[in-house]
């Protein structure tokens, strides 16, 4: 008969601990800077317009109403989209401003002519 030695060798030393975990460390941090850091900043964003809304503002809701607030309140707004007509929305449903209120402009002087006070 024939006898086979096998060779054994040590304890073979696979990859590091670090270098296992380093494709998995490099996903989360792509996926950090390119997905939830970007949201985070732009849901900052939101609050903040939520936060500075005031009367006289024309605002845009998630479901595309266009209208400008008559009243507001803690949680819900009063938007008028047409003469006469006013539509409840809860706040956090606003989804941008169309357009900021203007600012009240000062009372012009009437404008003297030359030669003349």
């Amino acid at each position: 008969m024939s006898a086979v030695a096998w060779a054994q060798s040590g304890p073979t030393s696979g990859p590091s601990l670090l270098a296992s975990l380093f494709p998995l460390i490099l996903i989360f941090l792509v996926f950090y800077f390119l997905l939830i850091r970007p949201q985070q900043q732009k849901q900052r964003e939101h609050q903040k317009m939520l936060a500075s809304l005031k009367v006289n503002d024309e605002v845009v809701t998630n479901g595309g109403l266009i209208g400008r607030i008559v009243q507001i309140g803690e949680r819900v707004l009063t938007i008028e989209i047409a003469p006469n007509v006013r539509v409840r929305v809860e706040r956090s449903y606003v989804a941008a401003l169309a357009r900021p209120s203007a600012p009240e402009k000062p009372k012009d002087k009437p404008k003297e002519k030359d030669g003349q006070k």
